[in-house]
């Protein structure tokens, strides 16, 4: 009897240290929800739109003569997981000609660094930033990397544009985004170069 009583203290304590020490990595992630002012908000709207996101980050629907624009019900809910990007021909990416091309969305970019996929933004909380924190998002643009500590965020992504935005510009393009309805989309990991030949 002293024996499991001793054992769950032990579970327990172990249990409570693993907790606290894995709290600053699951803050990146799963921090406190906040509340943004309308006038936050609205800023963000105005950054995401001059900055150029809708290209991107929102599939496309096109004209009667061929223009494309942002589809409505799909706002900046990256490449759509449910098409796939056609190879690349052989030599057709390499520094002397065309160092880019991309599909008819816009949300996927083949070059010299392979096929990249633009993210969805939405805060869907598994395929989206809905789980992202303000830190770990703000830490992204400035960093160039994956929630701030992750794998390189590729191009055409103009992170480094970004990067030293102020703090208040960032922070209002993220309470837009929580604005956004949630759009369940994973997007596919980057391809590397060899794939994209």
């Amino acid at each position: 009897m002293m024996r499991s009583l001793s054992a769950r203290r032990g579970l327990v304590v172990f249990a409570a240290v693993t907790l606290i020490l894995a709290y600053p990595a699951a803050r990146l992630l799963m921090g406190a929800e906040k509340t943004y002012s309308a006038e936050q908000v609205k800023r963000g709207e105005y950054l995401t739109t001059l900055g150029g996101c809708h290209d991107c980050h929102s599939p496309k629907v096109y004209d009667a003569n061929g223009v494309p624009s942002p589809d409505e019900k799909r706002l900046l809910s990256g490449h759509p997981a449910n098409e796939a990007v056609p190879a690349v021909p052989n030599g057709v990416i390499n520094p002397a000609g065309w160092v880019s091309m991309t599909n008819a969305h816009f949300t996927a970019w083949a070059g010299p660094w392979g096929v990249s996929f633009a993210a969805n933004l939405t805060p869907h909380q598994v395929t989206g930033t809905g789980a992202w924190t303000e830190e770990a998002f703000v830490s992204a643009l400035r960093t160039g990397k994956h929630l701030g500590m992750g794998r390189p965020i590729l191009p055409p992504m103009p992170w480094f544009n970004l990067a030293e935005a102020p703090q208040e510009d960032l922070v209002a393009i993220f309470a837009y985004l929580r604005t956004l309805p949630p759009i369940d989309n994973r997007v596919p990991d980057p391809l590397p170069p060899m794939a994209s030949k």
